[in-house]
């Protein structure tokens, strides 16, 4: 059985799919793929009617190039209004050897939920600070241990239903089913953390279409988040009124013709474009990327003062992601507002590597380091999928881990 992951990223601009394999720990992309977005602002659903018309053609899509229908997804849900509450759990050790088992491990953290979740919020995750053995001595590993009760303290994420269960709600109208669910900047985590980053805290900063997620991790476990207003679409805004032209003309610009920061950025080589009134105008980078710098510094200025309302704690690390951190010399904006604690982080997984996909790569690994820790195989994919998915006549001949399907790209 092969740990075969589908997962679903609903966001402002687009809808991403990948369905992945974890092998070693590492994910082998056998699907991509995005729809533009319809009835989604901000992450959040606000005409279910148009939604849905995105997710049926991106499942579509799916099933076309795999042969298989894709039924069970992990889903990332927006982090408004998210609470982070301190915990704990105690259960008795049923067994008669008085062993820690992981069912133990698992029902101490169960317990820490137990009458914990407001009737209009959701439970999201609990991630396990530490154990007690028999309420005295520490453990972060109790399993195999002696002892009459383990008690668990852990951090409890919680967010609002309604957050949550329209996403829901329309996928199970089109058949699919939601098997974990998971904020985004905890899978932003998952991928790009080190060994070092669990020993230490570490800021993420994913900046989106239409908003900036700044989120604060101690010892690689979420404590808070919060979001600024501002993202990609602000700076495409910002293009179009200075040069009266076009959206999607200036999206252009900033993608293939702009830089992010003004230093490397040239006085001479320009750009004819036709503005919104019918005239050719010129365009010059370095005019430009300077419009372009002006709202990335800006933003990564509000981020900043974010992480420091977030807490006090000293930060280590600030991981920056998210698709308009793909814009070229955006490193350079990122230094000059953090210095060197910061670093654009790069998606490396072959088929995927824009960091708009940072989230929905991040989040396949979350749920095999999940299941991995309760020992069990992660998957979506059934194993009678999986066969028919092997024997499909539009997969590869070769084995599933050697060439990895063909490898299926569909953008």
């Amino acid at each position: 059985m092969k740990e075969i992951i589908s997962s679903l990223d609903v966001g402002s601009s687009t809808v991403k799919l990948v369905v992945g394999e974890v092998y070693k720990d590492e994910v082998n992309v056998l699907f991509v793929s995005e729809v533009k977005s319809k009835g989604i602002k901000k992450g959040i659903i606000v005409n279910p009617e148009e939604t849905i018309i995105s997710l049926k053609e991106l499942f579509r899509r799916a099933e076309e190039t795999l042969g298989i229908s894709v039924n069970k997804i992990i889903l990332i849900v927006p982090s408004y209004y998210a609470e982070f509450l301190v915990t704990e759990g105690n259960v008795k050790i049923q067994n008669e050897e008085g062993i820690v088992t992981n069912d133990d491990v698992i029902s101490s953290m169960q317990a820490c939920i137990y009458s914990k979740v407001p009737s209009n919020k959701e439970f999201i995750s609990i991630t396990p600070i530490e154990f007690k053995i028999n309420n005295e001595k520490k453990t972060v590993s109790p399993k195999g241990m002696k002892a009459k009760s383990l008690s668990c303290k852990g951090i409890l994420s919680i967010a609002p239903k309604k957050n949550i269960y329209t996403a829901i709600s329309l996928l199970e109208n089109i058949g699919v089913s939601v098997v974990d669910i998971n904020f985004g900047s905890v899978s932003d985590y998952c991928e790009f953390k080190t060994k070092e980053m669990n020993l230490k805290n570490t800021a993420v900063i994913n900046i989106g279409e239409e908003k900036t997620e700044v989120s604060i991790f101690k010892k690689g476990i979420l404590i808070d988040t919060e979001n600024i207003e501002l993202g990609g679409k602000n700076i495409d805004r910002d293009i179009c009124y200075i040069y009266n032209i076009s959206r999607s003309r200036a999206k252009e610009l900033k993608e293939k013709f702009a830089l992010a920061h003004k230093r490397n950025a040239s006085t001479s080589w320009s750009e004819d474009v036709i503005n919104n009134e019918n005239e050719t105008i010129k365009i010059n980078q370095y005019e430009l990327s300077e419009i372009i710098y002006s709202r990335i510094k800006e933003i990564l200025e509000l981020a900043k003062k974010q992480i420091n309302i977030l807490t006090k704690l000293e930060i280590s690390y600030i991981i920056v992601t998210g698709g308009s951190s793909e814009a070229n010399d955006f490193g350079l904006v990122t230094s000059e507002v953090f210095g060197e604690n910061a670093k654009v982080y790069k998606v490396k997984e072959i088929g995927c590597r824009h960091n708009k996909y940072s989230s929905v790569l991040g989040s396949i690994k979350y749920y095999h380091e999940k299941l991995a820790y309760r020992e069990k195989l992660a998957y979506t994919v059934t194993e009678k999928e999986q066969i028919e998915l092997i024997n499909s006549k539009k997969t590869s001949s070769t084995s599933v881990l050697g060439k990895i399907y063909g490898y299926f790209f569909n953008n």
